[in-house]
């Protein structure tokens, strides 16, 4: 036979004791009216109950939950960028025909609004750039990915990050794209066919960094301005990207 779960035993042992609570108070008071007048009542109020415990406050303590969970997310993505993602956005960017350079969705600063930020992850999700394999080095992006992959490992093991789906789906486009560039010994005389395959695997690592380097944007704008004026100064897509500040 099934061992009995506990829940099941204390869920006996209750009702159990509120049913010689009810006995004891009917042998004193010999008034079954007046139980069942305050037991019918206490019955009607559990649905509001459960309407404020499940519905109200387990939503209202989940919310708070979600936020601590991705205020702890944004330090790790915050992590990437510093140690990899800016530098890779640099590099990823040499391979487009249609650079991104100076392009008003990308170019983030001080005035941008929610809505602005919004406008720009939509254009950053649809994006589709043009990637031409021979535009930047390959050995280059290669060598970039291989000194990286350690650090990106560690953040694979945060637990936390399968709750961020978009960033978990970067890291695992930057993984295959590492893993396709280092299985070939020489990129410099791959057939065409090949160039054509890398390309697409480009475009998506492309896409995937450009949309969550918005987000990760609009994150630090919000909550942590100091960092957002850095970021903003060293923005990939400017022109001439520097820490200085000159005006």
């Amino acid at each position: 036979m099934k061992r009995v779960g506990w829940q099941v035993i204390l869920g006996a042992a209750l009702v159990s004791l509120s049913a010689v609570l009810y006995y004891l108070h009917y042998t004193i008071f010999r008034d079954a009216h007046h139980i069942f007048i305050y037991l019918l009542g206490d019955i009607a109020f559990v649905p509001i109950e459960v309407l404020l415990v499940t519905l109200i406050i387990h939503r209202l303590l989940h919310y708070r939950e979600r936020r601590l969970l991705m205020q702890k997310l944004n330090m790790v993505i915050g992590a990437f960028f510093s140690e990899v993602g800016t530098g890779l956005l640099e590099s990823l960017s040499s391979f487009d025909s249609g650079s991104l350079k100076n392009n008003k969705y990308f170019l983030v600063d001080g005035d941008w609004t929610a809505k602005d930020f919004t406008a720009a992850v939509r254009f950053a999700e649809n994006l589709d750039p043009s990637v031409d394999t021979r535009k930047g080095n390959l050995t280059d992006l290669r060598d970039l990915l291989e000194e990286k992959k350690a650090f990106m490992l560690r953040l694979l093991e945060n637990q936390s990050l399968l709750e961020h789906d978009s960033f978990t789906e970067l890291l695992w486009a930057v993984f295959h794209l590492s893993e396709e560039l280092t299985a070939r010994p020489d990129l410099s005389a791959l057939p065409e066919k090949d160039y054509e395959h890398l390309a697409g695997d480009i475009n998506r690592a492309y896409r995937h960094l450009t949309s969550e380097w918005l987000k990760y944007m609009r994150h630090l704008k919000n909550d942590y301005p100091y960092l957002f004026s850095l970021a903003v100064r060293v923005n990939p897509f400017k022109t001439d990207p520097s820490p200085v500040i000159r005006d």
